[in-house]
């Protein structure tokens, strides 16, 4: 199923590199980054879909996500505690108790996604 909407396309992605290819290059370049980051950090993370976003899963348990909205793009650590964990390190960026929110332009420092995943991975331990 294909929605337009102001110029943005709802569908449901196979892969996360379907995903991207329906992104703006501003914001996928971002997010590429970010995955790289995420599979250097627990680089036996598996990609997939959950909830029509990329996500990486790690013993069949999500410990990230991404997506990309018409304002922002989003990282989402999967737990409603990591941010609260990190807040003094979040404190720049839009954040909610499950999703991190920041400009294509601006994009989250590896040492940033390094500490919100080890955080994730600690708690499922």
């Amino acid at each position: 199923m294909v929605r337009k909407r102001q110029g943005w396309t709802k569908r449901k992605p196979e892969t996360i590199d379907d995903y991207l290819a329906h992104v703006p290059s501003d914001q996928r370049n971002a997010l590429q980054r970010l995955r790289r980051a995420i599979h250097a950090v627990a680089p036996g993370a598996e990609e997939c879909i959950s909830y029509s976003l990329p996500a990486f899963r790690l013993q069949g348990r999500l410990v990230a996500g991404f997506g990309a909205t018409p304002t922002h793009c989003a990282y989402y650590p999967m737990s409603g505690t990591v941010v609260e964990k990190l807040k003094q390190e979040l404190r720049t960026y839009d954040t909610s108790k499950g999703t991190i929110r920041f400009q294509p332009s601006k994009p989250l420092p590896v040492s940033l996604i390094r500490k919100l995943l080890r955080v994730r991975l600690q708690e499922l331990l």
